[in-house]
């Protein structure tokens, strides 16, 4: 599938890191990243020797990403923790020596969820000031980003019902929606994300229900790398 568009996603917290532990020690619990979100953000932003080791870190995970040979169409993070500024600067610093061209700004609006899911809650995010920070930033630098996201609100559970009622709310843009399909619920998915519902959310994208209301409704698909190129050539 030479035309897939394979993105970045980088880890930083709850995961496994690329370099060794000895190398990488200020910023793991264990053998694996911290699981405390808030706790690796304080000490990203506050000690020089975790931000070094966080550099290298990153800068691994971008390696292996080019050793694949695949064209790098966009990255993203792991719990979205490239809003967090250190992080932020440090994808910058390092991913426009491999390229990177486009990076998801996870941005969803409220206002759009209320309209597609009127009888469900869904209240404002509370670090809109940070994630508006990053798309100036990443702007700023001449990086491609979306305009919206969706599939946060419902990360897991982005089911083919769901993804009809939210295409017909769709604002003008570049929308990404996200999910997390499998054709196999293996215990290392249900280990990693438990009451994920992979196996819909795999059947939703194959669903011709979803395809037809696509077309009819005129949304274009495509990946980061189409739209960027869209945009330059017009």
């Amino acid at each position: 599938m030479p035309e897939l568009g394979v993105g970045l996603h980088l880890v930083v917290v709850d995961g496994h890191p690329i370099l060794p532990d000895t190398e990488i020690d200020g910023l793991l619990r264990g053998a694996e990243f911290d699981r405390n979100m808030v706790r690796a953000g304080f000490r990203f932003f506050f000690l020089p020797s975790v931000r070094r080791q966080l550099r290298h870190e990153i800068r691994a995970q971008f390696e292996a990403f080019r050793a694949t040979g695949l064209r790098l169409d966009h990255v993203n993070a792991h719990k979205h923790m490239h809003v967090h500024p250190t992080v932020a600067d440090l994808i910058l610093e390092i991913g426009l020596d491999f390229g990177m061209k486009a990076v998801r700004v996870p941005y969803e609006p409220v206002e759009v969820l209320r309209r597609a899911f009127p009888n469900e809650h869904n209240s404002a995010r509370l670090y809109g000031s940070w994630i508006e920070r990053l798309r100036r930033r990443l702007c700023h630098a001449g990086l491609f980003v979306n305009d919206n996201l969706f599939g946060l609100a419902w990360s897991g559970g982005m089911v083919e019902e769901r993804l009809l009622q939210l295409v017909v709310h769709l604002p003008d843009g570049i929308n990404e929606i996200y999910l997390h399909p499998a054709a196999e619920r293996t215990p290392a998915l249900v280990a990693a994300m438990p009451g994920y519902r992979h196996r819909e959310e795999f059947a939703a994208l194959l669903s011709r229900s979803l395809e037809g209301q696509v077309a009819e409704l005129g949304i274009r698909l495509g990946s980061y790398a189409d739209f960027a190129s869209a945009l330059t050539n017009t």
